[in-house]
């Protein structure tokens, strides 16, 4: 398979004119020449922090606190979970991961509720999809033992001391909230030698030396932190110190696309449209341990196809910026993933 466009080459989203030519699932050239094509490829999006459960009880609690919709084990999100059949749960789900898809998501990482069962259901959401899962369960050390490692809710909620040592020795992920409400549970959450910290909103400047001296990669979500009221992260003091990625968190807040994620973030902040566009690509890649987020021979072939000529695209003199400021679900040609299957054009 050729994909034939502008490319946004490598680790630098260097923009080149030529064709990434697909083997396998592989990504195996990208060839630099002329091409009689309007189109942007670049990596398909990996959204680093979900919460897809949340699907069922999109836009409820409006006007609540964060502890009061979100808190385990009684917020409201908490309760809607355990109200729902294992049937509503995964068909809500699987309308998620379909419309992540569509808007170019290519991976995901979800903290997953619900303990074992929990990560059943979204065994059976993500049967039909390509999609690529990183599923960290939670509640149990036999739902990290049944996933692919442990999302712990926050220091705050458990000395989660057991669930780490665990993880580390089967060889899994370990992701932790801190500084989502306030900054006190960033130490004990850092004290924990997590794979990585989702939000850091409140990190103070002792907080960010620690994260660039032990190298701590940081998933922040700050659609979701506007929404639920507790502030912005200092986007550009953590870039400047480890690698950031972005997540969507909750389905019940936001909706999980990556377009709005990055447009949201480049407009809010000083982080320049490439860094966003890694932060949504590369970035989330490395902290996950995936083989994709880049467009270079050799990785597995995530690709995202985006109509430069589209009404919205069309005349866009920096396609880096084009992407992360203004592209939308309207402007998608087809999401190649490795196992060839692509969508079509998806109307906006």
């Amino acid at each position: 398979m050729n994909i034939e466009g502008t490319i946004l080459r490598g680790r630098e989203l260097e923009p080149i004119e030529g064709r990434v030519v697909i083997e396998d699932g592989e990504i195996v050239a990208v060839e630099e020449t002329a091409v009689d094509s309007a189109n942007v490829v670049l990596p398909a999006f990996i959204n680093a922090h979900t919460h897809i459960g949340d699907s069922i009880a999109k836009e409820a609690g409006g006007g609540l606190s964060l502890d009061d919709l979100v808190a385990p084990p009684d917020g409201l999100k908490h309760q809607l979970l355990r109200e729902a059949s294992h049937e509503e749960l995964v068909a809500a789900m699987r309308r998620t991961i379909t419309f992540m898809r569509e808007t170019g998501t290519g991976a995901f990482c979800e903290f997953r509720e619900g303990d074992v069962e929990g990560v059943h259901a979204i065994e059976d959401a993500l049967a039909d999809s390509d999609l690529d899962a990183t599923v960290l369960g939670r509640g149990s050390v036999a739902a990290m033992e049944a996933s692919d490692g442990y999302g712990a809710s926050g220091a705050r909620d458990d000395e989660f001391a057991r669930e780490r040592e665990t993880t580390h020795e089967a060889g899994k992920l370990f992701g932790i909230h801190a500084g989502e409400r306030d900054p006190h549970d960033i130490a004990p959450a850092l004290d924990l030698d997590p794979d990585f910290l989702v939000h850091m909103v409140h990190a103070e400047p002792d907080h960010l030396d620690r994260v660039e001296r032990e190298a701590r990669p940081v998933v922040i979500c700050p659609r979701s932190n506007l929404v639920t009221g507790v502030g912005v992260p200092p986007v550009h003091d953590l870039t400047d110190r480890t690698t950031v990625a972005l997540g969507t968190d909750n389905a019940m807040l936001d909706s999980p696309s990556m377009f709005r994620e990055m447009e949201f973030t480049a407009k809010l902040t000083d982080v320049s449209a490439r860094e966003v566009l890694r932060m949504a690509t590369i970035n989330g890649a490395e902290i996950l341990d995936l083989d994709c987020g880049i467009i270079e021979p050799g990785r597995e072939a995530r690709v995202l196809v985006l109509d430069g000529d589209s009404n919205n695209l069309h005349g866009a003199r920096d396609p880096i910026r084009a992407v992360v400021r203004r592209a939308g679900v309207g402007d998608v040609e087809r999401v190649v993933l490795p196992s060839g299957a692509a969508n079509g054009s998806v109307p906006g």
